[in-house]
């Protein structure tokens, strides 16, 4: 009997892989790689930096499979590396349609001249990033960029609605030395950062007095005294470099 439930057994297994055999056939078939190409690709994005052409060339070499064999990650990785994008949606449609969804990198401000800060705090590499004039320009070591952007932000609030003193950039040097940059080109050396609060309070104080008169700004201010600052006016106005303060 035993020997009998054996056989039995055999029999069906051997049945069953004639069965399957011929069905996993089909099925390789119908998935080649070759099978149903992928011929059409919609795109969804605003195209302020990344162009058609860009996402055409980065995809198609990744289609020659079929759409079963399309690997979407591959594609994902392709499009992501793009200077400009974000980040990357993509899903197929049947039969022969990717559909691709792009957000492009918002920039906050210049880093160190030639690169890019996101508005997520990336610094990035693009194309034409010291051409961009209109946005904010902030230098500094790498490690420091968090701390940069910070006191970017302090600045900014600090001088904000102060005639000729809208701030456009800002610089941390090696030595640790913070010093801001107006609108109208002038430099304000600031110095150590705790003390950064205290001496532009000063200076913000006494600066509507200093200007009172005057058609234009200054072109520079020298804020790191114990008791006042250094301020030069534009040649055009004096050569005189006088000392605010005791």
């Amino acid at each position: 009997m035993k020997g009998a439930a054996a056989t039995r057994i055999v029999a069906w297994g051997i049945a069953i892989t004639l069965v399957v055999l011929p069905v996993v056939g089909v099925m390789q078939g119908w998935f080649a790689a070759g099978r149903w190409p992928v011929t059409n690709i919609k795109v969804e994005a605003e195209f302020a930096h990344v162009s058609a052409e860009q996402i055409r060339s980065a995809v198609l070499p990744r289609l020659g499979k079929g759409f079963f064999a399309t690997d979407l990650e591959d594609v994902r990785h392709a499009i992501g590396s793009l200077p400009w994008v974000e980040s990357v949606e993509v899903r197929k449609r049947w039969p022969d349609t990717l559909l691709v969804r792009i957000y492009e990198r918002q920039p906050f401000a210049r880093w160190n001249e030639d690169r890019l800060i996101s508005r997520q705090g990336l610094v990035f590499d693009a194309p034409g990033a010291d051409q961009m004039g209109d946005l904010p320009r902030l230098h500094g070591p790498d490690s420091r960029l968090a701390e940069v952007v910070s006191f970017y932000a302090q600045a900014h609030k600090a001088f904000e609605g102060r005639a000729q003193l809208a701030i456009v950039g800002v610089s941390l040097s090696e030595r640790g030395s913070w010093s801001v940059t107006t609108e109208s080109g002038a430099e304000i050396v600031i110095g150590d950062r705790d003390q950064a609060d205290r001496r532009l309070a000063r200076f913000l104080d006494v600066y509507p007095q200093l200007v009172a008169g005057r058609r234009g700004g200054f072109a520079y201010a020298d804020l790191r005294y114990t008791n006042g600052f250094a301020i030069r006016w534009p040649e055009s106005e004096t050569t005189a470099t006088p000392k605010v303060g005791s």
